[in-house]
């Protein structure tokens, strides 16, 4: 029967690595923090992650742009995502993750937006 968590693979590894990790950090302080960063920093890595795709799928700076996307906006983004990563979303290549343009375009007509001038 499938769950929210499909197979749960990615919870599985998430777990292993918090274990391996166990900063030692004291249980009244690690809750404290979590409560208080985790709902900003989920909301920020989601940003980056979808930001980085949308980047690559509408290629780069001009393609955002004529998707409608504010310039400072997109700037704003840029280094929010340099700071993140340490490196421009144009160069940043996520392990694990292809991100094949002309696949995604060719595959359907109801993606979201319109593909970037060729």
């Amino acid at each position: 029967m499938e769950t929210p968590e499909g197979e749960g693979n990615a919870k599985k590894v998430w777990k292993a690595y918090v274990k391996a990790v166990d900063r030692r950090t004291p249980p009244f302080l690690k809750a404290a923090l979590i409560s208080a960063a985790e709902p900003w920093g989920s909301q920020y890595v989601e940003d980056m992650i979808g930001f980085w795709v949308m980047w690559h799928l509408y290629g780069g700076f001009e393609g955002l742009v004529e998707f409608g996307m504010n310039k400072s906006t997109i700037w704003r983004k840029v280094a929010r995502f340099r700071k993140m990563t340490g490196e421009h979303p144009d160069v940043f290549v996520m392990p694990g993750i292809t991100i094949d343009p002309k696949a995604y375009w060719a595959s359907s007509k109801t993606k979201v937006g319109r593909p970037p001038k060729k």
